[in-house]
């Protein structure tokens, strides 16, 4: 077999390849001029651009939240402060079970079906390395219960965080009221990026109308996360800004006065008072009241409802928010009225048979007391508060004079206290039935609404406004319930502005003398209303007795209280000045269902008037001394006979 051998044209071969060479060269140059083209672009034509995408994706801004301000009564003692608290607290990428780890908490914890319902809708809304909240305030029992079973619940940590808290209870909750967790009507209203790091917000009373004072300003820190979102590193921090603290002209001592006064004696109610010199708020007491810090942490379902449903009505702020008809205590401010139209002088006088008729009518509106009083002038009118003077003047004055005239004392019109939720009250007119009810106005409504009934209707913050207006004989001063700020971390408290309002015009200023004159007698006359709340007082007060009804009584009926369910029985109010000439503390009570305004309400005003003065302290010490002389005295005696003094109620009105 002949083998035949093949020679290689090595020119062919070198020429392939240099074409082969040569072509991926030229494809190789192709790239780079692309790639250089594109670089181009990126770091040159797009620079900006794309600095700033690659700063989004490698570095973070967080918020960091601000520290809210501290609340201080008039006298320093701590109403809302912050406090530190661990929270029981999930993080979902963290966690092998999530079933497991839900129940094994609900188990642990008392967690019931709503909360761990809460929980798992707070998961799928959060991103998974993100925390959330699953139960705040631990106790130590319950710090202590987590730390046995940490190895049972991986992905679930105890945090230490600071938390509103409200030192006094339930004894502020409705003047200094509660902060809440924002909630989606929350973002509706306030700038979003002011509130970023900040998960509570004022939700009632000086909480909500000083937010932005409290509240602070947010700080910033720049954090260098990875592709997931979670932090690496911290860049740079620029610090929040606290809130400013809030000195307040409430007082504790006088704000508890209160609160026992209307607890003590089972009644629900309000009591306000004032300084008249400054339009200080020093006492603003609603009952019944709520603990406000069960609200902070977020309340349950069925405490809520317990509270939102109660017939007491707990949750409703009878102080700026409660409507009632003022009765008798309206009086002075209509006799005023009578004494500026020139319609009232001292020697004019009233019979009162004990009711009295229109001009060809044929019904009677009574006065409260039912014999009648006989012939009385302005200063008795008042001091046994005759409701047939009134009515006669009332009928005289007519009610647009008398709607006109209320106004200057600020009725029926929101004072404008600095807490938030006030109601604007009503005094009635021919205007105003015309257009809120298209009806026309009756003469019978004219002398009702003379004594405070019809109509009319007042919040308790309004009779003190309106008292303190009085006191001052005309100079107003809207109420104010915070004092001063203070911004955090200095020393110096900087007292707010007192604020003038405009005078109320009076042509004669003996006619200021007479109005209290006749509020001194209903205190100190022989026949006052109120004589027994003013015994043993070193200086004279002025004050006013009133009993609104609940309902209207028929003509030939009489009201009996024994017969009547208590939420039908009259609500009883008293004003007062002291000390009458002058002015340094007015109070206005109000007591729902309470009866006859001298009878429990008057009885309120004094237990507030001798705590404001300090007389309360000196009654125990007296009493102190007697017990310690009386000891002394009969030391082998055990069990001593006691005798208690009757310092209860004057007449029905």
């Amino acid at each position: 077999m002949a083998i035949r051998a093949t020679l290689k044209n090595h020119g062919d071969e070198s020429r392939l390849i240099n074409r082969r060479l040569l072509l991926a060269g030229l494809f190789a140059f192709i790239l780079l001029l692309g790639l250089m083209a594109r670089l181009l672009v990126l770091q040159v034509l797009k620079y900006d651009h794309f600095d700033k995408l690659s700063a989004n994706n490698h570095i973070d801004i967080t918020a960091i939240g601000p520290q809210r301000g501290l609340i201080y009564d008039r006298n320093g003692v701590l109403l809302a402060d912050n406090v530190p608290t661990f929270s029981l607290e999930l993080t979902a990428e963290k966690v092998a079970n999530l079933e497991f780890t839900l129940q094994t908490l609900a188990d642990l914890f008392a967690l019931d079906t709503v909360e761990i319902a809460a929980i798992r809708k707070e998961i799928k809304q959060q991103r998974s390395f993100r925390q959330v909240v699953v139960r705040q305030r631990l106790t130590e029992e319950e710090v202590a219960i987590f730390s046995v079973n940490r190895h049972r619940l991986p992905g679930v940590d105890v945090v230490a965080r600071l938390l509103r808290n409200y030192p006094q209870g339930a004894l502020f909750t409705h003047a200094v009221g509660y902060v809440g967790r924002i909630n989606e009507k929350d973002l509706m209203r306030i700038d979003v990026q002011a509130y970023k790091g900040t998960s509570h917000i004022g939700k009632t009373g000086i909480e909500k109308y000083y937010e932005s004072t409290l509240h602070g300003e947010v700080g910033y820190q720049q954090v260098e996360t990875n592709a997931s979102g979670r932090v690496v590193r911290q860049l740079s921090r620029e610090p929040a800004t606290s809130g400013q603290d809030l000195f307040l002209y409430l007082d504790l001592k006088l704000q508890q006065t209160a609160a026992d006064a209307l607890s003590d004696a089972e009644f629900n109610g309000a009591i306000v008072a004032m300084d008249p010199r400054t339009g200080g708020v020093i006492a603003m007491v609603s009952q019944p009241d709520f603990d406000p810090n069960a609200f902070v942490s977020g309340i349950g379902y069925k405490a809520y409802g317990e509270l939102r449903d109660s017939p007491d009505r707990p949750l409703f702020d009878r102080t700026l928010r409660g409507r009632y008809p003022p009765g008798s205590t309206l009086k002075p401010f209509v006799a005023l009225a009578g004494l500026e139209a020139g319609l009232v002088h001292s020697h004019n006088k009233v019979f009162c048979p004990g009711w009295y008729k229109l001009p060809g009518k044929e019904h009677r509106y009574r006065c409260w007391k039912r014999r009648g009083h006989g012939k009385m002038d302005l200063l008795n009118a008042l001091g046994q508060s005759c409701d047939v003077y009134f009515y006669d003047l009332t009928m005289t004055l007519g009610i647009d004079r008398l709607h006109g005239f209320l106004n200057l004392f600020n009725f029926g019109r929101k004072t404008g206290v600095d807490v938030a939720g006030e109601s604007a009250g009503l005094s009635p007119s021919r205007e105003w039935k015309r257009a809120a009810r298209n009806q026309v106005w009756f003469p019978g409504e004219t002398l009702i609404s003379g004594i405070g009934q019809g109509f009319n209707q007042m919040t308790p913050i309004q009779l003190a406004h309106a008292t303190a207006i009085l006191a001052m004989r005309g100079q107003v001063r809207p109420p104010r319930v915070v004092r001063a700020t203070r911004d955090t971390g200095e020393q110096d408290i900087v007292s707010l502005p007192i604020e003038l309002g405009e005078s109320v015009p009076i042509i004669d200023p003996q006619n200021w003398e007479s109005a209290i004159d006749g509020m001194i007698e209903v205190m100190h006359g022989k026949r006052g209303t109120a004589r027994r709340s003013a015994i043993d007082l070193p200086f004279e007060i002025a004050g006013k007795t009133g009993t609104a009804q609940v309902f209207n009584i028929k003509q030939n009926e009489k009201y009996d209280a024994a017969t009547l369910e208590k939420k039908l029985h009259d609500h009883a109010l008293f004003i007062a000045i002291a000390p009458a000439d002058d002015p340094q503390f007015v109070v206005a009570v109000v007591v729902e269902n309470g009866g006859g305004g001298s009878k429990v309400a008057a009885p309120m005003a004094r237990k507030m008037i001798d705590a404001y003065f300090g007389f309360d302290e000196e009654k125990e010490e007296v009493e102190a001394d007697e017990e310690k002389e009386e000891t002394d005295e009969t030391p082998d005696e055990s069990e001593s006979e006691q005798t208690t003094s009757n310092n209860g109620a004057g007449t029905s009105e």
